[in-house]
């Protein structure tokens, strides 16, 4: 049941991958961001109030326990490590084409397979070690099909910007393995978004808001709900899975990053962007890499 559910997460997940790149195009990111940040907010703070004012939600997966001031700092930290990766995330996407920046995206287990191995003393298998070498030389060939399309992975910092992205975004990950052995699912999920939005705030008024007339100005588009509304079930769902007896977050996180295939689809159908054959190779070898570090880690 937990693989079907990650199954379901990683499309959720690229359903908000597609609807992100919708949003931003020819729009400006901090407030769409700011905007997801706040719909996001605005969907698990009836969960605090049910939780804290009734007993409605008791026993359930939605119920949301009271946590003390250290765990609160923990989940300020886990939002501005996730503000980080979804800032330069955000720019990178809007300005490279999705079939690029989906399987760029879709190497971050590799790097967190990567971070568990130095930070927890985790041990990588001959099937593990063939997935990410795999994981990487796809990585390799994808700058090749980028130069196609006029943009250098050693000179385009939209590239840079989507690596750093998922850089940030596998300490994120590393982070909630860290979290996830003492702390409550709903707990992190609710007050994780909450403070994502407190951080926003400053940023767009200070930062944004002010020189708006000098950057490239917002359009109010209905994808910007969607990429609260499909992060919000994609997360949901996954939360979901890791509370089944024997799920293992490794295999999950792994299946979710598959949500590449859902955006690589979209970019070819509706975005119409070019190259498709070469990338398509490069889109399998990263598959076959997820497949690899699966059946060393099953």
């Amino acid at each position: 049941m937990w693989l079907i559910l990650a199954f379901i997460s990683a499309f959720l997940l690229g359903c908000y991958d597609v609807s992100k790149k919708k949003a931003l195009d020819g729009n400006a990111v901090i407030p769409v961001l700011f905007l997801n940040t706040l719909i996001s907010s605005l969907i698990f703070v009836p969960f605090i109030v049910l939780s804290f004012s009734t007993d409605w939600l008791n026993g359930t997966l939605l119920y949301v326990p009271k946590a003390s001031l250290l765990t609160h700092a923990k989940i300020m930290l886990k939002s501005l490590i996730v503000l980080t990766s979804w800032i330069i995330g955000y720019f990178s996407v809007k300005n490279l084409p999705l079939t690029i920046t989906g399987p760029i995206k879709a190497t971050q287990p590799v790097i967190t397979l990567l971070g568990a191995l130095a930070i927890f003393g985790e041990r990588l298998n001959f099937y593990q070690w063939t997935g990410v070498f795999l994981s990487i030389f796809s990585f390799y060939l994808l700058s090749s099909s980028g130069k196609k399309e006029g943009i250098s992975f050693t000179h385009n910092k939209w590239i840079l910007y989507a690596v750093l992205s998922v850089i940030v975004g596998a300490i994120s990950g590393l982070y909630d393995k860290y979290l996830m052995k003492t702390l409550d699912v709903m707990t992190v999920q609710v007050w994780f978004n909450v403070y994502l939005l407190l951080m926003m705030i400053p940023v767009f008024f200070l930062l944004w808001y002010p020189h708006r007339a000098k950057t490239t100005p917002f359009r109010w588009k209905w994808h910007i709900v969607l990429i609260s509304v499909f992060l919000a079930m994609a997360d949901w769902v996954y939360f979901y899975a890791l509370s089944f007896d024997g799920s293992m977050i490794s295999i999950v996180s792994m299946i979710r990053r598959s949500s590449v295939v859902v955006t690589f689809i979209a970019g070819a159908l509706f975005l119409r962007e070019k190259n498709l054959k070469s990338k398509t190779f490069d889109l399998i070898l990263v598959l076959l890499g997820m497949l690899f570090l699966y059946l060393g880690t099953r």
